[in-house]
């Protein structure tokens, strides 16, 4: 296969097969440089000769969902697009369609996802990479756009990299900083038997590669430097920013640290980072969840602690720092806007039924909407002094499951808000855990996805079609966990009625 394979093809009968021919040019996005970029691409998998490239796309729930592509068509794909089905914004986290994706709108309320028919993931060549860790094989995020030449309105890339632009007509840009746990444990029973293939799955049966509670020990890393280095050379292999790879609190838990990103990027991070860390594993014999609170006994919470700041786009100065106090006038509002709309944001930062096992039961997160000076136990913790450069703040409550675009884009509009109206969010406050007349977080999904229900700001950011797609996922989730007759009522009620 040659780069001059893909131009003799370029004008074959065969160029309509994949996707639908032209796309990118006829929706107005084949720019030079665009065409500049493929071309050093074609040559990349050349001459790494690779075979197939998993083009893929983020959904509702922060799952990349892939089709793997023949390398030697991915000309095609970068000039047609890539078809997916719009029923995947139908389906929960176990696949489990629930509306009727074959009326005429979908039941998405639009005729152009109806049917369950084709939406176009046309990839943004800039998250190209080559996985180290899979035979020959290349991977590349996209941006969703309807068979109308239209952006797909649900796709969560969408609202990030609009709340991005809203700060660019500012003259800023947004810096995030990743810190996020994750559990990697010895898969001991795969749990294959078809009686297992339930939807969803019985989990694997796992055990720990080690005892934890040893924080920060030598030898605890030490021990754990055959599943951590092969980790560490896929992320720095894709070109991730890695900061720290750490054996964290409980057994089998890790926490992963990536220098500062800027705008989308931060978010695209997040999602190679997971599909590294599980792919990388899986190959290990290992598991790597992502999931705040597993059933397992002696597992501690994990949490993604998000670290953000603004940067002033024409000079590159953080926009945060003061030099004469704490924070800027910016900072301060935008630290405003968090609090202000932190209940509704939750539904973004824990947009899981499993997430509120962490904020209202580990005397290690935060439970109220607050802000401190360098106290962890606060939801919105305040990084730096006077004058220093490196002066961000760190939301505290968000889960690792939290779908990035969404997590990010949800702060990046509270933050807005809070600078437009100049919300002053007071003076930063300390012993968090003593601040009872402060409003506690949401005990629950169902409660943060009321108050995202009831927030005219969400509504008016990211229109009404949106929230109202989101929270119908979110309460099918809700729903099918009410539903679900737990361990704990069959051994209360069962023999005592």
């Amino acid at each position: 296969m040659t780069t001059d394979h893909f131009s003799t093809n370029r004008g074959s009968a065969a160029e309509s097969t994949l996707g639908r021919f032209n796309f990118v040019a006829r929706i107005g996005r084949d720019t030079p440089e665009r065409q500049e970029m493929l071309t050093r691409i074609l040559a990349q998998i050349d001459e790494t000769k690779l075979e197939v490239v998993r083009v893929g796309f983020v959904d509702t729930h922060g799952i990349a969902r892939v089709r793997p592509i023949e390398a030697r068509l991915f000309a095609q794909a970068a000039r047609n697009g890539v078809p997916f089905t719009t029923a995947l914004f139908a389906m929960d986290t176990a696949n489990n369609i629930f509306q009727n994706v074959f009326a005429g709108d979908g039941g998405f309320g639009r005729d152009t996802m109806g049917g369950a028919g084709d939406m176009f993931a046309v990839p943004d060549l800039g998250t190209f990479r080559v996985l180290p860790w899979a035979h020959k094989c290349g991977w590349v995020l996209s941006d969703l756009y309807l068979s109308s030449g239209e952006r797909c309105p649900l796709d969560p890339r969408l609202i990030m990299q609009t709340a991005c632009d809203r700060l660019a007509r500012q003259g800023l840009s947004y810096v995030g900083g990743i810190e996020i746990e994750c559990h990697v444990l010895k898969a001991t029973d795969p749990r294959n038997a078809l009686a297992d293939c339930t939807q969803p799955a019985t989990p694997p049966g796992v055990e720990a590669l080690r005892h934890g509670y040893q924080y920060m020990s030598d030898n605890v890393l030490d021990e754990l430097d055959p599943v951590i280095t092969p980790i560490r050379h896929a992320l720095i292999g894709v070109s991730l920013p890695l900061r720290i790879l750490d054996a964290e609190w409980g057994p089998g838990q890790f926490e992963i640290s990536l220098e500062p990103i800027e705008n989308i990027a931060a978010a695209d991070a997040v999602i190679l980072l997971r599909a590294a860390v599980k792919q990388v594993c899986r190959r290990m014999g290992l598991l790597a969840s992502f999931m705040t609170k597993p059933a397992l006994p002696n597992v501690l919470s994990s949490g993604w602690h998000l670290h953000q700041s603004l940067r002033h786009t024409a000079s590159g100065r953080n926009a945060f720092t003061a030099d004469n106090g704490l924070l800027s006038d910016t900072g301060l509002h935008f630290v405003g806007g968090l609090l202000e709309h932190a209940r509704a944001s939750a539904a973004f930062s824990n947009p899981t039924v499993n997430g509120y096992r962490r904020l209202h039961t580990n005397p290690l997160a935060p439970n109220r909407v607050l802000w401190a000076h360098d106290n962890k136990g606060a939801m919105c913790r305040l990084v730096g002094s006077a004058g220093d450069p490196g002066t961000h703040l760190e939301n505290r409550c968000g889960e690792p499951a939290a779908n990035p675009y969404l997590y990010m884009g949800s702060q990046i509009i509270a933050g807005m808000d809070g600078m437009a109206n100049q919300i002053d969010p007071g003076d930063p406050l300390a012993d968090p855990y003593a601040q009872i007349q402060k409003p506690l977080l949401p005990h629950s999904l169902e409660e943060a996805v009321d108050a995202l229900s009831a927030s005219t700001m969400y509504r008016s950011a990211l229109g009404n079609e949106f929230i109202d797609h989101y929270i119908l996922v979110r309460r099918h989730e809700i729903g099918r966990y009410q539903r679900y007759v737990t361990d704990w009522e069959h051994h209360e009620y069962f023999e005592a009625f």
